[in-house]
């Protein structure tokens, strides 16, 4: 343990893996607080869809991060990463060990390789040109433009986010700059500990389907719905966020509801496989823990504190 820098805890795993409900158990063992490290989890309109932690949920223990901006004024990483650095601090300064836990990649990796994000300030006239193209070619055409650019940033970022993929090109043609290069890595402020919460991949696809099913049953077209009358339908895709897209284009009709069901859980896989290139399981970073061990949150609190305690 290094007492000189501030205290880090993550936990990390791919989406329906079940972080939620350990991180509370984890936070409540620890008498610490969460930040959730899941960007769709920023947004207050997206509930449902998101698996967002229930309001009893979120009473049990103090998050952060979540509930924090509308659709219609999205964050950037750096805005993220700026905001988590001051609770980060104030945690540690209470004598608590900030647990940040999600599965955005590139929120976790922002903290865990210290990225130092350029503020390429943008520019408005230049992203509607982009788009522009993108509504012209089609954003799947846009995405693989931007693969032959930079086949790193478009294997992480996903071609239904045309917010993302139209900033990554917007930096590449301004900077001359891969979109992956211009963030620098910088020495780690943080004694930090990753935990990750394994699962074996067909199990996890159910786990996901059965999470589908609910999320319909608990109202999620609903939730659609209702976002499209208060206008919010453009924001939602442009960002590209699995589920409410599909869902769109059932209500619009293009598509039929078995179909856009089908998308949702295929998309999502599809997900998860993009989400391992972030957390990968030769990560020696990462300590894996089994997700089906029944003794999971005590390995866990056990490694916890041999590192920090």
């Amino acid at each position: 343990m290094d007492k000189q820098r501030p205290k880090l805890l993550m936990l990390v795993g791919p989406t329906g893996s079940g972080k939620s409900k350990l991180g509370i158990q984890l936070a409540q063992a620890l008498e610490t607080e969460i930040i959730s490290a899941d960007s769709r989890y920023l947004y207050r309109q997206l509930n449902i869809g998101t698996a967002k932690p229930s309001p009893e949920e979120l009473s049990q223990v103090m998050h952060h991060m979540v509930d924090c901006t509308d659709l219609d004024s999205p964050w950037s990483i750096a805005e993220y990463k700026t905001a988590v650095e001051k609770i980060i601090d104030n945690l540690n300064n209470d004598g608590k060990i900030p647990l940040v836990v999600g599965g955005t990649g590139q929120y976790i990796r922002s903290f865990s390789q210290n990225w130092i994000i350029p503020e390429i300030e943008a520019d408005d006239h230049f992203r509607q040109v982009i788009e522009r193209i993108g509504d012209d070619i089609g954003f799947e055409q846009l995405h693989r433009n931007l693969a032959v650019l930079d086949p790193v940033a478009s294997s992480l970022i996903d071609y239904r986010n045309h917010r993302r993929t139209i900033r990554a090109l917007e930096v590449i043609l301004k900077t001359g700059k891969r979109f992956s290069e211009v963030r620098i890595k910088d020495e780690l402020p943080y004694d930090l500990l990753i935990l990750g919460l394994s699962w074996e991949r067909q199990e996890l696809y159910q786990r996901i389907d059965q999470r589908i099913e609910e999320m319909l049953e608990s109202g999620f077209l609903q939730e659609v719905e209702c976002l499209l009358t208060a206008g919010y339908r453009n924001y939602l895709v442009k960002m590209g966020v699995i589920g409410y897209t599909e869902l769109i284009s059932y209500l619009e009709g293009s598509i039929s509801l078995d179909e856009a069901v089908m998308l949702i859980k295929r998309n999502t896989r599809k997900y998860v496989r993009r989400q391992a290139n972030w957390f990968k399981p030769e990560d020696h970073g990462i300590n894996w823990f089994n997700a089906k061990d029944p003794d999971i949150l005590e390995k866990m609190l056990d490694l916890v504190s041999l590192r920090f305690f």
